[in-house]
């Protein structure tokens, strides 16, 4: 056999009976498993050597029978209780693999104690006693092998130490008995060395596959888990998206009840975002969702002491977990700064553009006692916000907790009215500023309910729109003012104002047109006034009804203009004959220089247009003496006239000709 051969077989064979360290997970597992079998290997021991002393005490000196083997199963004893010890402690591969060594060699000083005296005091015995130690010898290795079997190195260092001078020793003795028994005992140990060699093989192919297995589950794990956060994460934002937001709630609401302390929930509107959607396009608008966004979550970040959970809840809405017992104060505090980071400009391509955002806030227990009571009640809040305090923060309290209550109120009654009886009509003049002769009408609607008495439009007609009756409402209200106004002289025009729900559905203006046509009244002589909010509600729908009103001959106002968010571009891209000036800009016109500016500006902007300027809100002769300077077109007010019923109007237009006949001619006016 070649010297190369020889070394790499006797590398190979000193491999058998050193520890590997190749394999931390296989070393891993042959301490775990082993440590479970140390019990029962030192109990082999010192059970079998407690029996073979018992046997030679009367015939052996006592120093073989009491000193040896207390001293050895002291010895048993102690590495018992410390392998016991080192099942209870985490260790790293490193200490394991030196545990494992140090056992592998100590495995041979204590077999090799064991059968010297054992040899010892084989002399001392008769032939039963003899038998008994070799009995002893041949069991107690076989066990030794058996508990040895993961760790397989200490188990052939075992064999080694006690099978060759056990088979030696007792086939010296010439005893054929004892032949017999070194025989079979070493044919036995062969044969567990067998197994040892398939189990040990077995066991590191399961720890290998019990690998795998982890890997696989490791891998299946993060795959849900990412899973999991995709399925919770905005994917615009990058921010925890709705569900996301309502499992927080939930958990917080519920920790929140068990402590008895306060949880607020908190929901975000952008102000002004669907005209930068429109104008610059849904790539600039989600840019504009995503800074604002990450500057609201900074906000909440760095909001202490209370943690804010912060979520997009779709669109431009944004929803907020307050916990840590917060107040009033604090969430007072906290909307104000989230508002002053979202006001701050945002660079738009070229161009720079602002944003507000109205923010509502309900406090538990104060606002509702479940997460879902909660969420309504911040909702409300919302909608609060943005109807009466645009741009601020608004906390659920008593006094909306009432609206709430008359919301429902008026919703459930409006769904049971009806339109023909119990809703009026009124009609307010719109002026020719210069002339002031009446040029037109606006309708007003006023509800007479039974119940409730006289509601007022601002609240009859949102709860209209939510439950879905604003059309019928119109197109019952568009049918009895044609009628109105068919008694009217010619030149006498008809204002109806239509709903964002009318002018953003083929379902909405399709049956208007039908009822405009069928109402023997000119289209020319009607005026269809459209909210900012209606035409940025859906600008594309909105610009195509407003294109088939003016297809046949109608009018088209824009209502309340500079209290939106319709811009320039809006007005330019629309078909319009009249923009109206919202009366808020008209009641401090001689106090307020901004103000002023603001509808210098607006006439301005109607006169390079073309387009006819209406105030509205006159209740002055300074206002109107005002505005006819800065060029508004029409007035509509007090000053000249509350909104009245259909039957008056025969009446006021006969006083406001005698009127303007007077004062036309005053001497005329004298000798009458």
């Amino acid at each position: 056999m070649p010297v190369t051969n020889l070394k790499s077989h006797l590398a190979a064979a000193m491999r058998l009976f050193r520890v590997p360290a190749d394999n931390p997970d296989l070393t891993r597992a042959q301490f775990d498993a082993f440590s479970k079998q140390v019990p029962l290997l030192y109990f082999l021991l010192m059970s079998n050597s407690i029996a073979v002393a018992y046997t030679y005490v009367n015939v052996a000196p006592d120093w073989l029978t009491l000193i040896v083997p207390s001293v050895l199963t002291v010895l048993a004893a102690l590495r018992t209780f410390w392998w016991l010890h080192q099942r209870h402690l985490v260790r790293t591969d490193a200490d394991i693999l030196r545990n494992l060594r140090a056992t592998n060699w100590m495995t041979l000083p204590i077999g090799a104690g064991f059968t010297a005296w054992s040899f010892a005091l084989y002399p001392y015995g008769d032939p039963f006693a003899k038998s008994q130690v070799a009995f002893y010898m041949a069991v107690t290795v076989i066990g030794c092998i058996f508990s040895l079997m993961h760790l397989r190195s200490a188990a052939l260092i075992v064999t080694l130490v006690v099978d060759v001078p056990y088979v030696l020793f007792f086939w010296a003795t010439g005893e054929p008995t004892l032949k017999a028994i070194a025989v079979n005992n070493l044919l036995v140990s062969g044969a567990m060395v067998t197994v040892l060699f398939i189990y040990y093989r077995d066991f590191a192919d399961l720890v290998a596959s019990r690998k795998s297995l982890l890997a696989q589950q490791v891998a299946t794990q993060a795959l849900s888990d990412e899973n999991f956060r995709l399925a919770n994460l905005d994917s615009l934002t990058e921010l925890p998206n709705r569900r996301r937001f309502f499992a927080e709630l939930s958990s917080a609401f519920a920790d929140a009840e068990r402590r008895s302390i306060r949880v607020a929930v908190g929901i975000i509107d952008l102000d002004g975002f669907k005209p930068i959607n429109d104008n610059y396009g849904h790539s600039v608008g989600d840019r504009v969702l995503i800074e604002a966004g990450r500057r609201i979550r900074e906000v909440c970040e760095g909001f202490g002491p209370q943690r804010v959970e912060f979520a997009r809840l779709g669109g431009d809405e944004f929803g907020l977990v307050v916990c840590g017992d917060p107040d009033d104060a604090d969430l007072m505090r906290l909307g104000e700064r989230i508002g002053d980071q979202v006001k701050l400009p945002y660079q738009l391509d070229t161009a720079h553009s602002g944003l507000s955002c109205s923010t509502g806030f309900a406090l538990f227990p104060q606002s509702a006692t479940t997460a879902e009571a909660l969420y309504e009640c911040a909702d409300y809040s919302l909608y609060h916000a943005k109807r009466h305090l645009r741009g601020r923060t608004v906390i659920f309290s008593s006094e909306l907790e009432a609206e709430i209550r008359s919301r429902g109120v008026i919703e459930n009654l409006l769904r049971s009215a009806d339109f023909n009886t119990e809703m009026d009509l009124a009609f307010q003049p719109i002026v020719d500023a210069m002339s002031e002769h009446t040029a037109g009408f606006e309708v007003l609607a006023r509800w007479h309910s039974a119940r409730l008495g006289l509601v007022s439009p601002a609240d009859f007609i949102p709860a209209a729109e939510r439950i879905g009756l604003i059309r019928p409402l119109t197109q019952a209200l568009l049918v009895r003012a044609l009628t109105t106004a068919r008694s009217w002289p010619d030149h006498i025009r008809l204002s109806f104002n239509l709903s964002a729900h009318d002018v953003c559905s083929p379902e909405g203006i399709l049956p208007l047109i039908t009822i405009v046509e069928k109402s023997g009244l000119a289209p020319h002589r009607i005026d269809f006034e459209i909210t900012e909010t209606a035409v940025t509600f859906d600008f594309v729908r909105a610009q195509q009804s407003i294109a088939a009103l003016k297809a046949m001959g109608c009018g088209i106002s824009l209502d309340d203009f500079g209290t939106g968010y319709s811009s320039l571009s809006h007005v330019h891209r629309l078909p319009l004959d009249k923009i109206k000036v919202d009366r808020s800009f008209v009641a401090d016109i001689n106090d307020n220089p901004v103000s002023h500016k603001i509808i210098k500006s607006l006439t301005g902007l109607c006169d390079d247009m073309e387009i006819a300027c209406v105030a509205e809100g006159v209740e002055t002769r300074a206002q109107l003496d005002t505005l006819r300077r800065l060029g508004c077109d029409f007035i509509q007010g007090y000053y000249f006239a509350k909104p009245m019923p259909g039957d008056a109007i025969g009446d006021y237009l006969v006083k406001e000709r005698l009127r303007l006949d007077g004062a036309a001619t005053p001497a005329a006016k004298i000798v009458a």
